[in-house]
């Protein structure tokens, strides 16, 4: 397993000028770790929508490079997202699946039949143009050139270990420092989008 701070240490040396978005609870460390916020889109509370609606940021913005941080129990939520990704084979699209096994946001409960599945087997049967299966930090950091310079759709599973939110929503530490609206208003400013 890979800490999850760990991998996005590792793929910030890789970032270059991507777009890139985190789901997740594990996705909370990206805060401390991106060098271009204005690049970064939070989509926090859209468990199951996210991925869909960063695959639609791709597809809008076919000269950026996009890049979305997925979970597992996220993705479980809306799978059939993997085969629409793959029928329209946005070469500017990498997707990394960060695997904890729980669903930590919302006290650890176990995803169903976790230990077997295999998220980079369903990604290359659905069509993505490469997939990858990651437990070791070093592997992941000598293969990022490659991930992040070839045409996608790319799929990334990396197994992590899990953080589990036990606290009422309400008493968490936030961490997110800008709404959805600022995040979508930032990254327009940025692209030169009026």
């Amino acid at each position: 397993m890979i800490e999850s701070k760990e991998v996005f240490e590792a793929f910030q040396a890789h970032r270059g000028n991507a777009i890139v978005s985190v789901q997740g609870t594990s996705g909370k460390h990206w805060a401390d770790v991106t060098t271009n916020q204005n690049r970064d889109i939070s989509l926090g509370g859209a468990m199951g929508q996210s991925t869909a609606a960063i695959f639609g940021l791709a597809l809008g913005l076919p000269n950026e490079k996009v890049v979305h941080f997925d979970t597992e129990g996220a993705l479980l939520m809306n799978l059939g997202v993997l085969a629409s990704i793959a029928g329209k084979k946005p070469t500017n699209f990498v997707h990394f699946l960060l695997d904890n096994g729980c669903y930590a946001t919302t006290g650890g409960q176990p995803v169903p039949n976790s230990e077997d599945i295999d998220y980079s087997v369903i990604a290359a049967g659905s069509g993505y143009a490469a997939t990858y299966n990651f437990d070791d930090l070093e592997e992941l950091s000598t293969s990022l050139d490659e991930i992040m310079n070839q045409d996608g759709p790319v799929f990334i599973a990396i197994k992590v270990p899990a953080e589990v939110e036990n606290l009422p929503i309400g008493m968490r530490e936030r961490r997110v420092t800008r709404n959805r609206e600022q995040t979508i208003s930032d990254l327009r400013s940025e692209l030169g989008i009026s």
